[in-house]
């Protein structure tokens, strides 16, 4: 047995994992399932040397294994692509690729060989164009997460941990990354794969364990269980029944984006969503999805073009000036984006309403913000150990319930949603869909960035698509397909080469 853990503890405020139990075998993918704060990511994080647990005992190849820090691990052989991006900004694409096994001679950085493997490892997932020299910062999620993964794959591992790979990537990343985790398994590599996605699990693993408030509940061959099976064990019941259709009342326009630029990622963008309904925007990575989200609220200073609300054109410059507006945006990032980590549950869900929260002498009223936070936390079905716990300490579709409280809370008009399920559970996916729903049944105007079609297709009223910064095509639900959405997705690409040959 490649690794075998037994007993395992783990608490904070409250207890992450008890008596945990598991076993990964030599050329096998085991795949780990749970409801979001179930244990998943705090046990991947044990076994890389990120955190120290508080009892139990693990065995690599039969011998004591207890890294103290995750160079330790990874001198092991055990390797980890995190949910949450570990990628530094600052730093080059190939930089980071390589940043604890820089090539060197003599003391001296070897440039040329360092561009040579980050070429060699961007290629393994398809990045073969990306220039190795640009600075990580410059790209967005999805690149990122797909460095993060070329890193661990140039690495000689044993045991290689993924969290949430896919999140933020589309058909063809993915295609490529299950083609190198087929590699690996034919080298004897162990890999365990934390996903919500059912319809992967199917492809990919061999077996399957499921986690429940941090216990194991079952372990499973892939294909003598159904996904239904194994909701069922990660919620401890079935799923309610989907509510029908709601009765949609669109009006008139809340948004108009006229002309809007930003950057190198948009070019020339213009749409408008109304109260009542729900726009989606799909695409590839790096087709310009989220910089358009981003220049709507201001978060970009290289922006031009014109925002209005309710026909009046607004001056968005800042973040605030956009909020001011009643636009809201829950963005791609979380962690960088949209979240005070070191501070409470209650800080981070009421930041955007402290006016609201203000007492006669001007002082925040501390009860009345418990008060909200409380609610909200009902409405979103939080988990977690109290209202004053760091989000830090959260799992990562927690952390994004409590970002889509804030903007509950403030009550804005206008709500852009940049991946808004991603890494969550499917319980926490119902919930956050029917969420969506309601918002757009009271009027508000919603506009939703997703790389899974299928959530697009089954939530939105329209479908706009982007390619390489413009906007590729329209769609009504009677007009859609997936193939017709593929295909304006590539158009440019299709276009150019087209014209190539």
């Amino acid at each position: 047995m490649l690794l075998r853990v037994s007993g395992l503890q783990k608490s904070y405020s409250v207890p992450v994992l008890t008596d945990f139990d598991f076993e990964l075998r030599s050329g096998e993918v085991h795949a780990l399932v749970g409801s979001n704060g179930a244990g998943k990511s705090t046990f991947a994080r044990i076994l890389s040397g990120l955190t120290q647990p508080d009892g139990g005992q693990m065995l690599r190849d039969g011998s004591p294994y207890a890294p103290k820090s995750k160079g330790e691990a990874e001198a092991s052989g055990t390797v980890m692509v995190l949910q949450e991006l570990n990628v530094i900004g600052t730093l080059s694409v190939a930089e980071n690729l390589f940043l604890n096994r820089l090539p060197h001679r003599a003391g001296w950085i070897s440039g040329g060989n360092l561009r040579r493997l980050a070429t060699e490892a961007l290629a393994r997932v398809g990045l073969k164009k990306l220039e190795p020299d640009m600075p990580a910062g410059e790209l967005g999620v999805a690149h990122q997460q797909l460095i993060e993964i070329a890193g661990a794959l140039s690495r000689n591992c044993k045991v290689l941990i993924l969290d949430e790979p896919t999140a933020a990537l589309t058909d063809p990343e993915i295609n490529q990354l299950f083609e190198n985790v087929k590699q690996l398994q034919r080298q004897g590599v162990g890999i365990i794969y934390v996903s919500h996605r059912m319809e992967e699990l199917r492809r990919i693993a061999n077996r399957i364990t499921v986690m429940r408030d941090g216990r194991r509940i079952s372990t499973h061959d892939n294909a003598s269980v159904t996904p239904a099976e194994l909701v069922r064990e990660m919620v401890g019941h079935d799923l309610p029944t989907r509510p029908p259709a709601r009765q949609k009342n669109i009006g008139a326009p809340a948004l108009e984006v006229r002309n809007l630029a930003s950057g190198e990622r948009v070019k020339d963008v213009s749409f408008s969503v109304r109260s009542g309904e729900i726009l989606g925007i799909a695409g590839l990575i790096g087709s310009g999805r989220t910089e358009t989200l981003r220049a709507i609220f201001g978060a970009d200073a290289e922006t031009q073009g014109e925002v209005l609300v309710r026909g009046n054109l607004m001056n968005i410059r800042r973040p605030d000036d956009a909020v001011r507006a009643g636009i809201a945006l829950v963005p791609e990032d979380r962690k960088q984006h949209g979240l005070l980590l070191p501070k409470s549950v209650r800080f981070n869900s009421t930041l955007a309403t402290l006016d609201q929260h203000a007492n006669r002498a001007g002082w925040l009223d501390e009860d009345a913000e418990e008060k909200t936070t409380s609610e909200l936390g009902a409405k979103m079905k939080l988990r977690c150990g109290s209202n004053a716990q760091p989000v830090a300490e959260l799992s990562g579709g927690n952390q994004q319930k409590v970002v889509m409280a804030r903007w509950l809370a403030r009550d804005c008009d206008i709500l852009l949603f940049d991946e808004p399920t991603r890494g969550i559970d499917a319980a926490a996916k119902d919930l956050i869909w029917e969420l969506l729903r309601e918002l757009a049944s009271a009027g508000k105007a919603v506009v939703m960035v997703s790389s899974e079609l299928p959530e697009l297709l089954s939530l939105c009223d329209r479908l706009l698509v982007m390619c390489e910064g413009r906007i590729s095509a329209e769609f009504t639900p009677d007009e859609w397909s997936p193939e017709k959405v593929t295909q304006a997705a590539f158009a440019q690409h299709l276009q150019k080469t087209s014209i190539a040959s």
